[in-house]
């Protein structure tokens, strides 16, 4: 079993919806186990009003509305995501020139990354065409699955 097919194995057990896929081959054997429920979420404070005296609705201060500028002004990005755990490197090694920077072009299939998982490093190419805008991860920082790495704006 080859890189690829462990990438679209992982793939495919996180879309299915089942916890755990165990494969035993003659000299093989790989367990993939999903967490479905680590969920982060940030909630806003909440916001408190005291009334001393009955007060209609339509005096009460409306809440205000929670956008995140960051989330608006990403969503004509495309998110290049981590198919698997393991450390994240921006190169091949510490001396050799790093895979990608900030305002790079890359197209469909181009390596933008490594991530080492249990002493593999397993090389991650774009799956979309476009300019490099923001690189979410910093060097040899853990990944989790599915974890965002790049913001792409697609050309």
């Amino acid at each position: 079993m080859d890189i690829k097919q462990i990438q679209d194995l992982i793939r495919f057990v996180s879309k299915s919806g089942v916890n755990e896929v165990s494969i035993e081959q003659k000299d093989f054997k790989i367990t993939i186990k999903t967490n479905e429920t680590t969920v982060h979420t940030a909630m806003p404070a909440p916001q408190h009003y005291t009334v001393a005296a009955p007060v209609s609705p339509a005096a009460m201060p409306a809440a205000p509305a929670v956008q995140e500028p960051a989330v608006v002004a990403a969503s004509n990005y495309v998110t290049i995501k981590s198919p698997m755990i393991g450390t994240f490197y921006r190169s091949a090694t510490p001396e050799k020139p790093l895979y990608v920077n900030v305002g790079d072009e890359v197209k469909d299939g181009t390596v933008v990354c490594i991530i080492e998982a249990m002493k593999l490093f397993n090389e991650i190419e774009s799956e979309v065409s476009g300019r490099i805008v923001k690189v979410l991860v910093e060097n040899a920082s853990p990944v989790e699955y599915d974890q965002p790495l790049f913001l792409v704006e697609p050309v």
